[in-house]
C-alpha cells in the first residue's frame, strides 16, 4: 500500500514537531510537504505557507539541476553541509544541514535537519579577526608554559626576532636576555601567578645577536586546562635613545646652571637674605638667621610657629614663607583671631550652611576653602577659643573641615602658618590652650627678634620708610642727619619696627625742605617702664574679678551678684571667667 501524502504528513508533523531543531520534508521535486513548530518561527512563514513552497524558495543559491543532482548522489545516505538561506523578510543567514533520506513505500523522501549558524558563524569570524590582529600585531606576542618554554609566538616575533616557529617552539624565553638579564623564569612565574600581570624592561637578544631593549607587559591566563604566560614585548629602542639624548642635554643644562649659581651665589645671598628679603628690610646678623630660616622650611609643607613681640613683623615673615614656597601662585588667606568675637570664629574659618544659625541667610565659604591650595595664616592663635581648638587641630592634623550646620566632610589642602606674641607654654599652664594644638602647630618655630636687639637695621629702615612714606605723603626726604641716626639707636623701641615706621611717618610730616627732623616731642632719654614692672591688662582684670567675686561669695546673678556689681551680663561674665580661668580656688595674683 502506498503512503499518500497526507498519511506521511500526519505522521512526520505528529513525530518531529516538538523536536528544538527546524525540520523541513521535501519530495523528489524539491516541494515541502512538512515542517515542525520551530522551523515556522525561524523562517518567519505559517505552515501553510511554507506547504505551498519549494526548497528553491529558501534556498538561493539552489535551482533544479543542483537539487537533482543532490538528490541521486545523496540519496539513501545522510550528508551534512553548510548552505544559506532566506527568511521570509529577505534576510540571509547560514545554516547547517543534515540531510537524512528516508524510503516510505518505494517513494524516496528528504528529511532535513537545520540549524542557524550565524552565532557560530560570527565567532568564527570573531576568531579569524582576533588571530589577524594578533599575527599582524606592532608588538611581538609570546605565550609561555610554566617552565618557560615558547608555546607559540606571533608573526612578528618571527620577523622581529629571526626565529622559526620550530625554533622557538624548543627555546625557553630566558634564552632571549642577556646573560646578565633574567636568569631563571620561576621568579617570574611565581610573581605573575600571585599578581596576574607584571610589567619590567630589559634587553633581548635576536637570532643575529642584535640587542633589543624592550618592555614586557607578561599577563597570566587559563586556557583549556592549562596556564600561560601571555607576554607583549614593545621595542623601545628608540625611545630609550632619545631618552638618553634628553638627559644628556638635561645634564649640560644643569651643568652651566650650577656654573650660573655658583658664579652669583654670593651676590644673591646678600641681595635675598642681608638686604632684601622680599617685604623684609635688614642686614643684621642675627636676623640673618631668621631668614636662613625662612628659606629652608618655605618650600616645604610643613606647619610654621612665628612668635615675638608685637611690632616685630611677623605677618611679613608669614608672606615671606608664602612668596618662596610652591603656594605662591595661590592665595594666602589671613585670620587675625584676636579680631574676631568667639561665636563668629568658627565660621569665619570653617563656613556655614544656609540656616545654620540665626542670621546664615546663605551658604558662606570659610577660610580653609578660600586657601584651599594656598597658605592659611592664623595670627594670634593665642587667642583661639578653647572650645574650637579641638576642631582646628583635627583641620590640620586630617586636612578635613566641617562647616557649621554641614553634615559632610570637605578635603582641603592648606599649608598652616602660625603667629602670636603670648607664651603658649605658660597659657597651656593655665588652661588657655590646648597642647596637642601646641605640638602640632609648633613643628617649625621662628622667633621674630625686636628691634631693640638688631639695632643695626635702624639706619637701613628709616632709609626704606623715609622712601615708602615720601612717595604715599608727598615729602620727598633728601638728607637723614647723622644725628638723628644716633638719637634713634639710642631707644628701645618697645613698640619694635611698627612703633619705627610711625614715628618716621610723623617725621616725614615734620621735615622742613627735605631734611628730616624728630622734633622736641621725640624724647629717647625719657624712662621707659618696662612691661614686665606692671601686670598685665589680662593680670588685673582677673583679679578684679576674683576680688568682687569674694566679696560677694562667690554669688555670680542677683542684685547682690557680682555681674551686678561689675555691670555685666551674668552670660558674659561665666564666659569671661571661663577664658580667664577663674575658679572658687583662685586667690589674687
Amino acid at each position: 500500500m502506498k503512503l499518500s501524502k497526507q498519511d506521511l504528513s500526519l505522521i512526520s508533523y505528529a513525530a518531529l514537531r516538538e523536536l528544538p531543531e527546524p525540520v523541513f520534508w521535501f519530495d523528489k521535486a524539491g516541494n515541502f510537504f512538512e515542517v515542525n513548530d520551530i522551523a515556522c518561527k525561524v523562517w518567519g512563514y505559517s505552515r501553510e505557507e511554507f506547504l505551498q513552497l519549494s526548497i528553491f524558495d529558501v534556498n538561493p543559491n539552489m535551482n533544479r539541476a543542483t537539487w537533482n543532482t543532490h538528490w541521486q548522489e545523496k540519496q539513501r545516505d545522510t550528508s551534512t553541509f553548510e548552505s544559506s538561506h532566506i527568511r521570509k523578510d529577505g534576510t540571509p543567514f547560514p545554516v547547517d544541514v543534515t540531510d537524512i533520506f528516508v524510503e516510505i513505500n518505494g517513494e524516496v523522501y528528504s528529511c532535513a535537519i537545520i540549524r542557524d549558524i550565524t552565532a557560530r558563524k560570527e565567532a568564527d569570524r570573531q576568531a579569524r579577526l582576533s588571530d589577524f590582529t594578533i599575527q599582524n600585531a606592532g608588538d611581538s606576542i609570546f605565550w609561555i608554559n610554566s617552565e618557560g618554554i615558547i608555546k607559540h609566538a606571533n608573526k612578528n616575533a618571527f620577523i622581529k626576532y629571526g626565529f622559526s616557529a620550530e625554533e622557538f617552539a624548543e627555546m625557553n624565553i630566558v634564552s632571549l636576555y642577556e646573560k646578565e638579564g633574567i636568569s631563571s623564569f620561576s621568579d617570574i612565574w611565581d610573581r605573575l601567578k600571585a599578581e596576574k600581570q607584571v610589567v619590567f624592561e630589559g634587553t633581548h637578544l635576536t637570532k643575529a645577536g642584535e640587542k633589543i631593549q624592550v618592555e614586557v607587559s607578561s599577563h597570566y591566563i587559563r586556557f583549556e586546562m592549562k596556564e600561560y604566560a601571555c607576554s607583549m614585548v614593545r621595542d623601545i629602542s628608540e625611545r630609550k635613545q632619545k631618552e638618553a639624548v634628553l638627559r644628556n642635554a638635561l645634564l649640560e643644562i644643569q651643568k652651566l646652571k650650577e656654573k650660573l649659581e655658583a658664579e652669583n651665589n654670593y651676590l644673591q645671598a646678600e641681595i635675598e637674605v642681608q638686604n632684601n628679603f622680599g617685604e623684609i628690610i635688614s642686614h643684621s646678623p642675627k636676623f640673618k638667621k631668621v631668614l636662613q630660616s625662612i628659606e629652608r622650611v618655605a618650600n616645604t609643607s610643613s606647619t610654621v610657629l612665628i612668635t615675638g613681640e608685637s611690632g616685630t613683623g611677623k605677618e611679613l615673615i608669614a608672606r615671606a614663607l608664602h612668596q618662596l614656597s610652591p603656594r605662591a601662585d595661590r592665595p594666602m588667606i589671613k585670620v587675625n583671631c584676636a579680631a574676631l568675637p568667639g561665636d563668629l570664629i568658627e565660621s569665619e574659618l570653617f563656613g556655614h550652611e544656609k540656616g545654620a544659625f540665626t542670621g546664615a541667610l546663605a551658604k558662606k565659604l570659610g577660610k580653609f576653602e578660600l586657601a584651599d591650595g594656598g597658605t592659611l595664616f592664623l595670627d594670634e592663635i593665642g587667642e583661639m577659643p578653647i572650645g574650637l581648638q579641638p576642631k582646628l587641630l583635627r583641620a590640620i592634623q586630617e586636612g578635613e573641615i566641617e562647616s557649621v550646620g554641614g553634615v559632610k566632610l570637605i578635603k582641603v589642602d592648606v599649608r598652616i602658618i602660625t603667629a602670636t606674641n603670648r607664651d603658649l607654654p605658660k597659657e597651656i599652664e593655665a588652661g588657655n590652650f590646648r597642647e596637642d594644638l601646641f605640638y602640632r602647630i609648633n613643628v617649625f618655630p621662628i622667633h621674630s627678634i625686636p628691634l631693640r636687639e638688631r639695632k643695626e637695621d635702624i639706619s637701613i629702615l628709616t632709609k626704606y620708610f623715609c622712601e615708602k612714606l615720601g612717595n604715599k605723603l608727598d615729602r620727598k626726604i633728601t638728607e637723614i642727619p647723622q644725628k638723628v641716626i644716633d638719637t634713634l639707636n639710642s631707644y628701645d623701641f618697645p613698640g619694635n619696627v611698627r612703633e619705627l615706621e610711625n614715628l618716621i611717618e610723623r617725621a616725614v610730616i615734620m621735615a622742613h625742605e627735605g631734611k628730616l627732623s624728630l622734633g622736641n616731642w621725640f624724647n629717647p632719654k625719657k624712662k621707659i617702664l618696662k612691661s614686665t614692672n606692671y601686670q598685665s591688662l589680662e593680670t588685673v582684670q582677673r583679679n578684679h574679678i576674683i576680688e568682687v567675686l569674694q566679696h560677694t561669695g562667690w554669688r555670680i546673678s542677683g542684685e547682690q551678684g557680682a555681674a551686678k556689681i561689675l555691670d555685666m551680663r551674668v552670660t558674659t561674665l561665666q564666659s569671661r571667667m571661663n577664658k580667664l580661668n577663674i575658679k572658687r580656688s583662685n586667690q589674687i595674683l
